[in-house]
């Protein structure tokens, strides 16, 4: 089971402090090590055709070498990229061989919009072989799997679902609405925690583990807990400011993160919760059982 990072922002944002403790959690802190990716959401300069809005840009690295070692983390770390929406991923291949093909984040387009999915868990072995029946059917023709993941034949699956549900772009309450859903039959085919961003919104799907921390005015001081960095807040921002950090284990030591229920999906825009559905009983996990869970069906955290 891989690790996830995700960033959702009022204003452009680097995420170089959190990036920073958790690129060693590829390799270093911890067994992440079979490559990484990472996803930026950058407001752009390009009009959209036919409206006068700026388009947004994706800038999107890959490498398969663990992050913690690698150039091209080092180039994330040191070049400040201000994005709206981020996601990243350290991976622990469970299905499918270390190779760039198999490294998240994996980008599709959808509706003229490029959408970033990354996963941790593991999908069963009833499930991939339904997907797999599915496309030597012809009955996945919107989206395929490039590399041999489960993850990715999740987003695939996902893809799929909702370009044969709806010809057009639904409403937001609709399409959130319908992603939760697609997310709780996910989960229930094996372990599935993601975050997904068409570069205005975030999703949040936690199967088991998966936490949230929104900075705003007053800022304070925070400090890594994969290394000894610490930053106030408060001489790099403004009070208008506000940025939500999501990730599968907390990043910092002396802040109060957030936990979402097994099975709860969030939606995040501008810094701010915009959507959440809660299973009617909310239930959390301690890590220790998320990392037995994990275990358990062969994955790792």
């Amino acid at each position: 089971m891989c690790q996830l990072l995700g960033m959702n922002c009022n204003t452009p944002t680097d995420i170089g402090f959190s990036f920073a403790g958790f690129r060693r959690r590829g390799g270093m802190t911890d067994s992440h090590e079979d490559g990484f990716g990472i996803a930026f959401f950058e407001r752009g300069e390009c009009a959209l055709s036919g409206t006068t809005n700026a388009s947004t840009g994706l800038r999107l690295f890959h490498d398969n070498r663990p992050s913690h070692l690698s150039p091209v983390a080092d180039l994330v770390n040191n070049y400040p990229i201000k994005a709206m929406n981020v996601i990243a991923h350290i991976r622990k291949a469970t299905q499918g061989q270390n190779c760039l093909a198999n490294t998240h984040p994996f980008v599709r387009e959808v509706w003229g919009e490029q959408w970033v999915f990354a996963h941790n868990g593991q999908m069963s072995s009833d499930f991939v072989k339904r997907c797999q029946r599915l496309q030597d059917n012809g009955n996945a023709s919107h989206c395929q799997p490039v590399g041999n993941t489960d993850s990715e034949m999740a987003f695939c699956y996902l893809i799929n679902r909702l370009k044969s549900s709806f010809k057009s772009r639904p409403d937001n309450d609709t399409l959130f609405n319908f992603l939760t859903t697609q997310c709780r039959y996910l989960s229930a085919n094996g372990l599935f925690n993601c975050l997904i961003s068409n570069g205005e919104w975030q999703l949040a799907y936690a199967g088991s583990l998966l936490f949230y921390l929104t900075r705003q005015a007053p800022f304070g001081e925070a400090e890594l807990a994969d290394d000894e960095i610490s930053i106030n807040f408060g001489d790099v921002t403004d009070d208008t400011d506000k940025t939500t950090i999501l990730v599968t284990v907390p990043l910092t030591k002396n802040e109060k993160w957030q936990q979402i229920a097994v099975n709860e999906c969030l939606i995040f825009q501008n810094g701010d919760v915009v959507y959440k559905n809660s299973p009617s009983q909310r239930k959390f996990l301690t890590i220790d059982e998320g990392i037995a869970i994990a275990r358990a069906v062969g994955a790792s955290v």
